[in-house]
């Protein structure tokens, strides 16, 4: 999606970048996984491939990505920016008759930085942003019925479980944004900060 293409988000733990092609051979080798192929449904696919995912991801309407980075390793500029890559987010616009439903999607790659507590922050940050940013006035997760672990974070965030899909092993889980949800997200996200992601590449200390 071009609207976050030079949009950097930073949060307490974490700092949301846009997915570009220097990210691409670290997050190939995420998902080379088992485990996270399981997790996210995905079919495991060459550099080559994932490098024309990325790009259709960035020229796609209705699809919008970041890069989650760890923000203390992000702060130390001798550190590249692709060894502070901890997993994505993602917002999927497809229902065409009804542009405000938004699907979230977010994967913590690397265990070290699981049960921590920025799976929750992020999901945070990127509804805020979908909310204000895209117009979204519903969120649905749909979630492996074996990843209990994420069942529970959006629970805990609010979300209600609507259907089970036996056939498909997934729970779907929705948020409607009323005037409440929404002033709630604001006020748990009211330290985030929205800078020009070209800007900060080369100030990225200084800011932290």
């Amino acid at each position: 999606m071009k609207i976050n293409e030079n949009t950097l988000l930073e949060g307490h733990k974490v700092v949301l970048v846009p997915y570009n092609a220097d990210h691409v051979p670290r997050y190939h080798e995420w998902m080379k996984s088992p485990e996270l192929q399981q997790l996210t449904a995905s079919e495991p696919l060459t550099l080559e491939q994932e490098y024309d995912m990325q790009r259709s991801w960035r020229e796609d309407h209705d699809k919008c990505t970041f890069i989650i980075l760890d923000k203390q390793q992000w702060a130390d500029t001798s550190v590249e920016e692709e060894q502070c890559m901890v997993g994505d987010v993602n917002i999927f616009l497809t229902d065409p008759t009804e542009p405000s439903l938004a699907e979230l999607e977010i994967m913590i790659a690397e265990p070290s930085y699981r049960g921590k507590g920025i799976g929750k922050e992020v999901t945070r940050m990127m509804m805020c942003y979908g909310v204000t940013k895209l117009g979204v006035k519903k969120f649905q997760v749909k979630i492996g019925l074996d990843n209990q672990v994420s069942i529970s974070m959006f629970k805990k965030l609010h979300f209600q479980e609507v259907s089970v899909c036996k056939v498909f092993k997934e729970v779907t889980l929705e948020m409607t944004v009323d005037e409440a949800v929404r002033t709630r997200l604001l006020d748990e996200t009211a330290d985030m900060k929205e800078r020009d992601y070209r800007l900060t590449c080369s100030k990225r200390q200084e800011l932290v």
